[in-house]
């Protein structure tokens, strides 16, 4: 690594502070660190979020859920009020990496980092979540522009997120075996305003999938989903699958997701 400054505000207002002065947030490391061991990122400062208590946390409001933004992925698989809301979001944290991973990474950092293949992103899409930043409140359509890059602006810092409860959801992961990343994951969730799908791990940034959430919206069934025709033109493709199984592992995750949302 190079040289750096290591800054710990106890607040979100000095965490600000510091990054207009040219700081890069620290959430739990588990993207940034690695990525400065191989000195893919040189940051002359890093402003640790670690000590601000008002970025944690877990608690209900009305027909939504708002979790911290440094709330870890532990502490998410393993709330009581997750899992009694929308288990389908436990369920999820609790699959993410391996047991350190989840001990680290946090909600705010897997979202502001946008990985083509992390997990939240699906979740915070498939609910129609609300981004919360020390500036302004963000709509998950609105919030995730392309491969690792989201509506944030520079100095802007995700608080929280704000997840209204589904009818009913379900999140299916199909893993790379090494990363444990999604090779493709479907997240369907049966909202007020009909049915949403998110799918991560297919392409260069987590979407919603029109054509299934149309024939779920007619009839909300496995079959349905299955009379999808899945576009695989603007798939990933890469050495771990093709575009081909990617468009298959939409369709498939999706009517997985489905059955076990009827069971």
């Amino acid at each position: 690594m190079y040289a750096f400054t290591f800054e710990a505000p106890s607040s979100t207002a000095a965490a600000a502070q510091l990054i207009a002065q040219g700081g890069k947030l620290l959430a739990g490391g588990q993207s940034l660190l690695p990525s400065m061991r191989l000195r893919l990122a040189n940051p002359e400062k890093i402003v640790d979020l670690n000590g601000i208590a008002e970025l944690a946390g877990i608690r209900r409001e009305g027909n939504a859920l708002v979790i911290g933004a440094m709330t870890r992925h532990m502490d998410v698989a393993a709330s009581s009020e997750v899992k009694s809301a929308i288990p389908a979001l436990a369920d999820l944290a609790a699959h993410i990496g391996d047991r350190q991973v989840r001990a680290r990474g946090t909600l705010g950092g897997s979202v502001a980092n946008n990985d083509p293949a992390a997990c939240y992103p699906s979740a915070v899409l498939g609910l129609g979540a609300t981004v919360i930043t020390n500036r302004r409140e963000i709509q998950a359509d609105d919030f995730f522009v392309g491969m690792y890059t989201t509506a944030l602006e520079e100095g802007e810092i995700i608080t929280a997120i704000r997840f209204p409860i589904p009818k009913r959801a379900a999140y299916m992961k199909f893993k790379q075996a090494a990363s444990r990343f999604s090779l493709v994951g479907v997240f369907v969730a049966q909202t007020d305003s009909g049915v949403r799908v998110a799918v991560t791990g297919a392409a260069s940034s987590v979407f919603r999938h029109a054509g299934l959430e149309a024939a779920l919206n007619q009839s909300f069934t496995p079959q349905s989903a299955a009379s999808v025709k899945i576009d695989a033109s603007d798939l990933n493709a890469d050495i771990h699958a093709s575009a081909a199984y990617r468009a298959n592992l939409i369709s498939v995750q999706t009517q997985r997701a489905v059955q076990q949302m009827l069971e």
